[in-house]
């Protein structure tokens, strides 16, 4: 009974998590734009501050009719959104956020936070295949090619932090870590968040959505909440990016005198308000700009830091 109990009081907590933080990141986006492109909108509703905004986008998406287009796959149409979103739900699962406060310690938790989060992408493929629409279907191809092009330095990078750690563990990869990890795992903390960031289709990598191009691409034939869907699974990204930065290369809950769940939302929140700077800071790549930036750019550096990490573990061994 107590371990069933105890599975529960973890489930209730990943959904909480799941439903609350991705909100508070959307809320966070709206304000940091809002002070730095200096948008008026975003700072009226509700009076102080716009404490409202993220509710009136939630009733404006409940309020709008949901249509299918004649020409859509009906059926693919419908799931899209749920198969872009449901893979973060189940990688916050083993994403530890203290010792001990883990959904599931998985011995292969990395390996099944790569492989569920690249299901993530099909979600945006399905919906510009379906869609009976070429702007949606060209959107759908960019992600394909991006999701291609930015897997193979994600996984290396992450590769570089199990080889250093000697596991694939998410705890054990915080446990192992060292506060003199930084500066030689520093290539692969950026490589990670980069590719990161394309695999999410967020500034200055949206490609894919591009609204002064192909409108909204894979998107675009979306309303009501199927679309919210799409916005949610696009925050759970940013949370899901963000807390497997911190867990790899940040030490997870590692820091002083506070308790470590407390550093590990902090690293958190650092991280994501990071993801929105880039948004408001940088133009969008060209497609062949961004091509070469995963091909040319971060692969090389990807291998450069499996190398160093090579050398150090034989020296510190």
């Amino acid at each position: 009974m107590a371990e069933v109990l105890d599975l529960a009081i973890r489930l209730i907590l990943i959904v909480a998590a799941f439903l609350v933080l991705p909100l508070v990141i959307g809320q966070t986006e709206h304000k940091v734009m809002a002070h730095m492109q200096s948008r008026l909108g975003p700072m009226y509703a509700g009076g102080f501050h716009g404490w409202a905004q993220l509710i009136a986008d939630g009733v404006k998406f409940m309020q709008k009719e949901d249509v299918i287009p004649a020409a859509a796959d009906r059926r693919i149409f419908a799931i899209a959104p749920a198969v872009a979103l449901v893979p973060y739900l189940v990688v916050l699962a083993v994403i530890p956020v203290g010792p001990g406060l883990v959904g599931a310690d998985l011995n292969v938790g990395l390996f099944f936070v790569l492989a569920v989060m690249g299901v993530g992408v099909l979600g945006s493929i399905m919906a510009g295949w379906s869609s009976g629409n070429k702007f949606s279907l060209l959107g759908g191809m960019r992600s394909a090619a991006q999701l291609v092009s930015y897997e193979l330095p994600l996984v290396l990078a992450t590769s570089s932090v199990a080889m250093a750690a000697g596991t694939l563990s998410l705890p054990g990869i915080v446990e192992a870590w060292e506060w003199w990890w930084l500066p030689w795992q520093a290539i692969g903390l950026a490589v990670f968040f980069i590719a990161g960031l394309a695999e999410l289709r967020r500034p200055p990598f949206d490609m894919p959505i591009a609204e002064s191009e192909i409108i909204m691409g894979p998107m675009t034939e979306y309303t009501g909440i199927r679309f919210a869907l799409f916005m949610l699974a696009e925050y759970a990204g940013i949370v899901v990016l963000s807390a497997l930065t911190t867990v790899l290369f940040l030490g997870g809950w590692h820091g002083p005198v506070l308790p470590g769940p407390v550093w590990t939302l902090i690293k958190v929140f650092a991280l994501a308000f990071i993801v929105i700077w880039v948004r408001v800071s940088y133009p969008r790549l060209r497609e062949d700009q961004l091509q070469k930036l995963a091909w040319v750019g971060l692969v090389p550096l990807a291998l450069l830091q499996l190398a160093i990490t090579g050398v150090v573990r034989v020296f510190t061994a």
